[in-house]
């Protein structure tokens, strides 16, 4: 009893720290694809955004301080949800051998089978786009402080890193359809009667953001952005 217990105190609580990190990416993302969209407005408005992202944290934090801890807190949330959602799915398999022959259940849809795929993903991606655009190790022709040159020269003429952009926003969009949609569930709004439209908002919204962020290397390849 004690161990079945404990085992229930442990699934209960990676679920709780899938659901909080979840919420923290889910906002972070919505924000970042919002930025990300002022390169269409030129170079001084998305220069001036990012410098001020730097100035944020002042005068406690030192020019661009705040965002290095940011950005170290999300992605240790990342890892822990990527950890969370493995060892949950590791658990559920061993409790469950051998497949069930027939389901309906949306848990077992193609989108919640890859989740343990798409997860990595991300993670891989993200750890490339900040070499990419932030440090710019993986950028030939990085400039300190010109985020909106280094966009342009970074997908202009680079069809190979855009479409690893593609490939990795399509893995988002996937994870956050199902993350939306699970964590719904988990907050006890599952009915019948209401998941046609939490399916709806999970896709709609999951959408919004992968068009959001394709729209900035897709604009630099079709000549939009300059």
């Amino acid at each position: 009893m004690s161990s079945g217990r404990t085992a229930l105190a442990s699934t209960l609580w990676q679920k709780a720290a899938m659901a909080i990190t979840g919420l923290l990416l889910f906002g972070f993302v919505l924000g970042h694809m919002a930025g990300n969209l002022k390169t269409y407005q030129g170079s001084s408005k998305l220069n001036a955004y990012a410098e001020h992202l730097r100035e944020l944290g002042a005068p406690i934090f030192d020019h661009g301080q705040f965002l290095w801890v940011a950005r170290g807190v999300l992605l240790l949330a990342l890892v822990i949800h990527l950890g969370a959602t493995l060892s949950l799915t590791l658990r559920n398999r061993a409790a469950r051998p051998v497949a069930y022959a027939y389901t309906k259940a949306p848990e077992t849809s193609e989108v919640s089978r890859t989740m343990i795929v798409t997860g990595p993903i991300i993670l891989v991606f993200v750890i490339f786009h900040l070499l990419h655009f932030t440090t710019g190790q993986a950028h030939p022709n990085f400039r300190p402080g010109d985020v909106y040159a280094n966009v342009v020269t970074g997908f202009r003429g680079h069809f190979v890193v855009v479409g690893a952009y593609v490939v990795a926003l399509l893995a988002l969009g996937s994870h956050l359809f199902h993350g939306l949609w699970s964590l719904f569930q988990t907050l006890g709004l599952n009915h019948t009667r209401w998941n046609p439209y939490r399916n709806r908002f999970a896709a709609a919204f999951s959408a919004l953001l992968v068009v959001g962020f394709l729209a900035v290397p897709i604009g630099v390849v079709l000549g939009l952005i300059r």
